[in-house]
């Protein structure tokens, strides 16, 4: 961090790129890797249409303690560190591959949720999308009858259009992409911080550890993501 350089008051259009290392802080498990969801369950049974059409009881009981689990959690002084950017900064946007919505609760507000969110469900036979913070979730059925389906993107779904183009559009102005506690293996996500790179952006990368993408950026930070966050943006850890 010593090393780093960087002043943000010298940048206008930041895009911060979160995953899910941001949020292990706030006591939320990753998805990969030891200690991982998808290492203690199998997703094909909790995580993609195919299990939803067989079961939606059990698939609705796993994110019931998804729910709970994250509820019980609370913004890190990363997202707060975030949040706080974005209020002095306005064009600051942050785009996430979490679900968890911590950094709306952080504060921030123009969030891209790539991958969804755990707090909206959705009725694919009447094209309706609500927020829905209840743990658990009553009744598991829209008033159609049919099963409200969690608003996230499982595994085999396509990504939102509309807020892939909202993200492009965001790293292709960016003067300053800051990524934070990303696999780099998730896709079509991780392709995303390319644009900006190749928009001519400053980029760095804050990980505990080198990313199958790391050496694209030109700034690394192996520190955990709220101290680094903390000492980028000069936000107190409290």
């Amino acid at each position: 961090m010593d090393e780093l350089k960087l002043d943000l008051r010298d940048f206008h259009r930041i895009v911060f790129f979160t995953g899910a290392g941001l949020s292990a802080e706030s006591g939320i498990p990753t998805y990969r890797g030891h200690g991982g969801v998808w290492a203690e369950y199998n997703y094909e049974d909790f995580a993609c249409q195919q299990a939803f059409l067989r079961d939606p009881e059990k698939v609705w009981d796993f994110h019931d303690k998804r729910r709970a689990k994250v509820a019980a959690c609370e913004p890190n002084a990363g997202h707060r560190a975030i949040a706080e950017v974005q209020r002095t900064k306005p064009e600051t946007v942050i785009i996430t591959q979490n679900i968890d919505g911590l950094h709306q609760r952080a504060g921030a507000t123009n969030v891209i949720e790539l991958h969804g969110s755990l707090w909206r469900v959705r009725c694919e036979d009447e094209d309706l999308v609500v927020p829905n913070d209840q743990v658990p979730i009553e009744p598991r059925r829209c008033t159609c009858g049919a099963y409200w389906r969690p608003d996230i993107v499982w595994f085999g779904d396509m990504l939102d259009p509309g807020n892939i183009e909202r993200a492009i559009r965001a790293l292709q102005k960016c003067d300053l992409l800051i990524s934070v506690g990303t696999s780099g293996v998730v896709y079509p996500a991780a392709d995303l911080p390319r644009i900006a790179m190749e928009s001519g952006a400053t980029t760095i990368e804050i990980n505990l550890e080198d990313t199958r993408v790391s050496r694209l950026y030109q700034h690394r930070i192996r520190h955990a993501a709220s101290a680094a966050l903390a000492a980028l943006t000069e936000t107190p850890i409290c």
